[in-house]
């Protein structure tokens, strides 16, 4: 049986965790210019994986963008009709404030956010921090020098597909938005707010005295009356409550950094990591509702309909959490893919002819397709005729279910939970039982006849990722099956699926081998196209492969060098490491990557939100504890000495 271990406790430092990261901080000097956004934003983000708020500046005041990973239009058609919603907005409006200069920090030790807004006249402090053991959101204000006067609402936008009501009872605003026409699963979530020890929410700060306001948010989903249910909560938060709830938040995040800890003299280095650890612990803890493509959600109109994209940018941002053992982040991953199941099996009928998982591009929560009946351009654009079949949009690749293995994967070879194993292994069997089916047996070895190897590609022949995912499957469906003792008489055929898979496409390019994305194109003709990602995600290529392999494997990241790319960072470093790719260059240019990102960690004009938040602490976990095929490495790629 051959099992993949990881280091999960990694190099512990001898000063304390919280000590380490309480040295690191996010800072604005300046009004964030990319919320709302129907991508990416470049804001403070805070959370605790199912509330979650980002902040802005404008007309309207200092503004909470409130987001919930539960609230989607949910309702498998494209073209903007599905896919995440903005939950609302906190607005606090200041009278007679111009022109104030904004300045931010937050702590990546607990979230915690400081603003502050000053001009000529005085200045205005607001702290807030996202309650990481209830769905209560915090806000302290003060002001120096002098009065302000304040109104506080609630607010959202408006469109014809969304109910919005709002009003005020006593002491209590509140604000519902729900989804019920024409959908297929109604959603609703209500937020209200309160001010301590106030019944209004237009007042006047004094200089010297705090007002806390706050913020309570729920969804249909966890409770059949929200709007009851967070005006019950919020009426229920007094003084005491308060210093309780701020007692168990900074409990879970001390307890959240000591799961596992590393230490390298860089400081660059040392914040990314601490950031993307932090981003998604902030958005990834509800294990029905993953953080979509870009975890805070700004606007009722998200690109890609703010999907869970199949072909690499779902899975992504969860590559490094089972390795840097926050599993229960990891698991957020699995729900939507074992939720798509039923359909998944009704496109391979339909498409492919086969049994097993056929999963399109884009999908969502609860068995949702966001990309379904995608519109086609009819003048050669981006999405044709083609890429949709049986109304699903594939842009003909047929290795989306294999993508949702590797985390699967991950976290089962780190684990070993039987009762993990259980939960995934339908799905993994789904996704080998349909490569049962469409791979050709021919000479000797099994083929893959179309699959493109990337969107838009066409249909190719052995594509190099479907080639090492698959490989990666096959392997851990056999260990599933032994160790869960189910299916055992099938393994021989796995066994073989595996040992006569075809080799991975290579080529040659000024002399010297390369791997090729694919073996052929759809008319039959060699492609020229290097390819890494057969080396990680796939999990194709590691330490103990052939010298020739690991040469080639290098010579295709020296080709590529793909450092600072927007799509395939979060996979371009960890295969550099895996293939033993110069440790010295991985370090200088991670240390680049590391800087060319706004203060949140995310990449600078990267629309694609969460997918890298972990490539720093993926690729330094690996760089100081490698462990794959049945190998642990300590500091296996690590540099002696980085020259500055």
């Amino acid at each position: 049986m051959k099992r993949l271990l990881f280091c999960v406790a990694l190099l512990l430092s001898i000063h304390c965790v919280s000590a380490q990261v309480s040295a690191y901080q996010n800072i604005w000097n300046a009004v964030p210019q990319r919320i709302p956004n129907n991508v990416s934003v470049d804001a403070p983000l805070l959370g605790n994986g199912d509330v979650l708020t980002s902040i802005g500046f404008g007309q309207e005041g200092l503004r909470f963008y409130l987001s919930k990973n539960d609230f989607w239009r949910l309702v498998s058609k494209a073209d903007k009709l599905s896919g995440p919603r903005v939950a609302g907005f906190f607005d606090i409006q200041i009278a007679d404030f111009k022109n104030p200069q904004f300045s931010a920090k937050q702590l990546l030790s607990n979230g915690v956010t400081t603003v502050t807004l000053q001009n000529q006249d005085g200045g205005l402090e607001v702290k807030s921090w996202v309650a990481a053991t209830d769905n209560l959101i915090f806000i302290e204000m003060g002001v120096f020098d002098k009065p302000f006067t304040i109104s506080l609402r609630l607010n959202a936008p408006e469109n014809r597909m969304v109910q919005n009501s709002k009003g005020k009872a006593e002491d209590v605003s509140y604000l519902s938005r729900q989804f019920k026409d024409n959908v297929d699963i109604p959603t609703r979530v209500s937020t209200a707010f309160k001010v301590l020890g106030h019944n209004s929410s237009d007042l006047t700060l004094m200089p010297g005295k705090k007002v806390t306001v706050v913020i309570a948010m729920e969804s249909l989903f966890k409770q059949r009356d929200p709007l009851g249910y967070v005006a019950a909560k919020v009426k229920g938060i007094d003084t005491l409550a308060h210093a309780k709830l701020w007692a168990e938040h900074n409990n879970w995040w001390q307890k959240y950094w000591q799961m596992s800890s590393l230490y390298v003299g860089d400081h660059i280095l040392m914040k990314a990591y601490y950031q993307g650890l932090y981003t998604m612990a902030a958005c990834a803890r509800d294990e029905k509702f993953p953080p979509a493509l870009f975890g805070w959600n700004t606007s009722d109109t998200p690109f890609w309909n703010g999907d869970y994209h199949m072909n690499y940018n779902f899975s992504a941002p969860f590559y490094a959490l089972a390795t840097n053992n926050r599993l229960q982040q990891a698991r957020v991953h699995d729900a939507p893919l074992l939720d798509f199941m039923p359909r998944a099996n009704w496109y391979a009928k339909e498409v492919t002819h086969t049994r097993g998982l056929l999963i399109p591009v884009g999908i969502g929560p609860a068995g949702i397709e966001v990309s379904r009946d995608f519109p086609v351009m009819s003048d050669g654009g981006y999405t044709i005729a083609a890429d949709v079949e049986a109304g699903g949009l594939f842009y003909r690749q047929r290795s989306n279910a294999l993508f949702g293995t590797l985390n699967m994967a991950q976290y089962w070879r780190t684990t070993y939970d039987v009762d993990y194993g259980k939960k995934i292994y339908p799905y993994v069997l789904g996704v080998i039982e349909f490569w049962e089916d469409y791979l050709t047996l021919k000479d000797g070895r099994y083929v893959i006849y179309k699959d493109a190897e990337g969107e838009r590609s066409n249909f190719s022949k052995n594509p190099a990722k479907t080639i090492a995912m698959l490989r990666n499957a096959l392997d851990l469906i056999i260990d599933l099956s032994a160790n869960l003792k189910q299916d055992v008489n099938r393994q021989a055929k796995w066994k073989d699926m595996l040992a006569r898979m075809s080799d991975y496409p290579t080529y040659k390019a000024s002399g010297i081998n390369l791997f090729r994305a694919a073996e052929e194109d759809n008319l039959g003709r060699q492609v020229y196209n290097a390819s890494f990602e057969l080396i990680y995600p796939g999990n194709g290529v590691t330490l103990n492969s052939s010298t020739a392999q690991l040469v080639t494997a290098r010579n295709t990241l020296f080709a590529m060098q793909r450092w600072q790319d927007y799509n395939y960072t979060n996979s371009y470093y960890m295969a550099a490491i895996r293939a033993g790719y110069d440790s010295v260059d991985v370090i200088k240019n991670l240390e680049r990557y590391a800087l060319d990102t706004y203060p949140n960690g995310f990449k600078f004009d990267n629309p694609h939100g969460v997918e890298n938040s972990c490539t720093v602490a993926n690729a330094l976990a690996e760089m100081m504890c490698m462990s794959v095929d049945n190998v642990i490495r300590l500091f296996r790629v690590w540099p002696k000495v980085v020259a500055r």
